[in-house]
């Protein structure tokens, strides 16, 4: 039997951030057929849940990238990969002497979620602590106020290209660490980058998981950097027309805009549900 995995922004998700009637009705065809499907996302449990309440997902959740995995069945995370104390010290050393601002999210007792930084230096970073505040919900608090008791899922950054990939480049030496990069403002030279264990990654949960499960295959979507390792354990891996070019080049198709449904569209066609 297959399971079925989806990135959400970019991918199940439309536009406004939202699953579709359309999407939402070929969910439930799935869980008609007994068609496993789960999320494999960058965002945390508390930005993700609202928008899959009652559209199915009662299978282990991959959250952070495939840093933490939440089982709904018993209410706590069943899978996490948190970094270390030494390789948060070469992190920070490192945005230190590149001067970007890092912003620590954490895990912490009552699986509470939250995000802590340094010394905002520029008007990009303030934006990003908005964004933070506003989009995914998390306190966002100064890096004095961390507590003793929080882990440390992963470190990310807003910066100019250079000092960003001099961060990149240092993770490369590092063998627990992965780091993903991206353009956040391509007039600004903007770059974002986030940084997790390299045992966390999107490819990792969605196997453990499929093993876990006593399941044969991977069916999985995505659309960005993120989910790369994703498609490359994967029996079968497909890009909707917006996804970045090396999640086209990697993929068993590429499908349709995930603004227009195209993911819950190839489904239906997949799995012989049906259309009307």
């Amino acid at each position: 039997m297959d399971l079925v995995v989806f990135d959400l922004d970019g991918t199940l998700l439309n536009k406004q951030s939202e699953i579709s009637p359309y999407t939402r009705e070929t969910l439930k065809l799935l869980r008609e057929r007994n068609i496993a499907y789960t999320v494999a996302t960058g965002r945390t449990l508390h930005a993700t849940r609202d928008l899959i309440t009652d559209h199915g997902f009662d299978l282990p959740q991959i959250y952070k990238n495939g840093v933490i995995t939440w089982s709904p069945q018993s209410q706590s995370y069943c899978d996490q990969h948190l970094l270390t104390q030494n390789e948060i010290r070469h992190i920070l050393e490192t945005f230190i002497s590149a001067e970007i601002t890092p912003f620590l999210f954490t895990l912490e007792p009552g699986n509470h979620h939250a995000i802590y930084h340094s010394p905002l230096l520029n008007e990009a970073e303030k934006r990003l602590v908005e964004m933070f505040r506003k989009d995914r919900g998390l306190p966002v608090l100064p890096i004095s106020e961390i507590p003793a008791t929080a882990d440390l899922t992963n470190i990310s950054a807003l910066g100019q290209r250079e000092p960003i990939e001099q961060v990149a480049a240092m993770v490369e030496h590092e063998a627990g660490l992965v780091a993903y990069m991206g353009v956040a403002i391509e007039d600004a030279n903007l770059c974002w980058m986030d940084i997790h264990h390299s045992a966390g990654s999107k490819g990792d949960a969605a196997s453990r998981l499929k093993t876990d499960l006593g399941l044969e295959r991977i069916v999985c979507f995505g659309d960005s950097d993120n989910d790369l390792s994703m498609f490359a354990c994967a029996d079968e891996c497909y890009a909707p027309e917006n996804a970045k070019a090396p999640l086209k080049a990697a993929a068993t198709a590429v499908i349709g805009h995930h603004d227009e449904d195209g993911i819950a569209k190839f489904l239906r066609e997949r799995f012989d549900l049906p259309n009307n």
